[in-house]
């Protein structure tokens, strides 16, 4: 793999989840554009540096000794490849405050360096947060490649911090300088709420969580075949979203055990707040992680998951086969994972090949749902 060269640092980058023969790099143009537009600013050792939604840690790693840096994403797996290529480059991990997108931020900042999200609204949410916190002179400066910067970006920085240049477009990545301007303070549109039918809840989504405006039809098609008379099983929510599989399965099952994971903090805070609202005190186990990575194997009776298929602009199957692996492994001989899938995407010779029974449980026109047991 190439070394990412900028006028901060020459650095080995790897992804998160790692995968053999890794196709991708960790970098990009429109990282190496930011770089470099911030080393002709030639900003000082004690320069406050916010980094937002710093894919695998490229910018972080490269300005960690030159500037005073802080790095805050929604990704978890972001978090853990910064982790990992500091460690890579021998650089030390304690000098940088790392903040999940879920925790509020610390300012003033000198410059904000924001790699445009797939989701506006994170921008959004993360923008309205710069409130009061940009320093005299502060620069706020967005990049993306060109093919994945939507116009709405521009008028978000627009709004919320000031007036906007773009960039000419270099090795098709373009920046967005916003210097900023009073504005009134305004207060943030998330989380926003949705109302379900069956079961008649109310579920609350902060700016980061899939199908934010509404349930996605893929989890409607699951909902009524979630498994039933599970006892006092022991469940997890693999890639939980706001967490209403696990929540309108624990209200069918009182006894039974759950845990919610995923990889984005705002959907972890989202869960947490949604099964605190719909099931107070009952516990059960939240964490933000690499998906199950992080299980003891053989502690799982039943695993519940509508798996991406695609991580940031990249469309694939290789995390939906991780998790499946991931699965398998938690999971008691005799347990079961239930999933819904497109049925194009072709999931259940993919569990053949690691579960020893798959079964359709049910099919929509679009959606099948299976049961893979071990």
């Amino acid at each position: 793999m190439p070394l990412l060269a900028s006028p901060f640092a020459q650095l080995d980058l790897i992804r998160q989840p790692e995968q053999q023969n890794e196709p991708l790099q960790a970098f990009d143009a429109a990282d190496e554009y930011l770089l470099n537009h911030l080393a002709e600013q030639q900003p000082a050792s004690d320069t406050r540096v916010l980094i937002l939604n710093d894919s695998f840690g490229a910018l972080a790693a490269s300005l960690l000794g030159k500037v005073q840096v802080s790095s805050s994403g929604d990704s978890y797996l972001g978090a853990l490849a910064l982790e990992k290529n500091l460690v890579r480059n021998g650089l030390p991990f304690d000098a940088l405050r790392v903040i999940p997108a879920s925790e509020p931020l610390h300012g003033p900042f000198d410059r904000v360096l924001i790699r445009v999200p797939k989701t506006l609204a994170l921008l959004e949410e993360q923008l309205i947060r710069l409130q009061g916190q940009l320093a005299p002179g502060a620069q706020v400066v967005a990049a993306a490649m060109v093919k994945h910067l939507p116009r709405a970006a521009g008028d978000l920085l627009e709004r919320y911090i000031g007036p906007v240049q773009a960039s000419l477009a270099v090795k098709k990545a373009r920046l967005l300088i916003a210097t900023p301007e009073a504005r009134p303070a305004v207060v943030s549109p998330y989380p926003t709420r949705y109302r379900l039918e069956q079961p008649a809840i109310e579920l609350l989504n902060h700016a980061n969580v899939f199908c934010r405006e509404g349930l996605d039809i893929g989890t409607r098609a699951f909902l009524p075949h979630l498994p039933q008379n599970l006892g006092s099983a022991r469940v997890a929510d693999l890639g939980c979203g706001n967490g209403v599989l696990a929540i309108a399965s624990a209200l069918d099952n009182p006894q039974a055990h759950y845990t919610l994971v995923d990889e984005s903090f705002m959907a972890v805070q989202s869960a947490r707040e949604n099964w605190q609202a719909l099931l107070g005190e009952r516990e059960a186990e939240m964490r933000a992680g690499d998906g199950l990575a992080g299980q003891a194997p053989q502690s799982l009776d039943v695993v519940l998951c509508n798996p991406p298929f695609h991580q940031q602009q990249v469309v694939g199957d290789f995390l939906a086969w991780r998790m499946f692996q991931q699965a398998r492994e938690a999971l008691v001989v005799g347990g079961a994972l239930y999933i819904v899938g497109n049925r194009h995407l072709g999931y259940h010779s993919k569990l053949a090949r690691l579960f020893r029974g798959v079964e359709q449980v049910a099919a929509t026109p679009k959606f099948v749902i299976f049961k893979a047991r071990k």
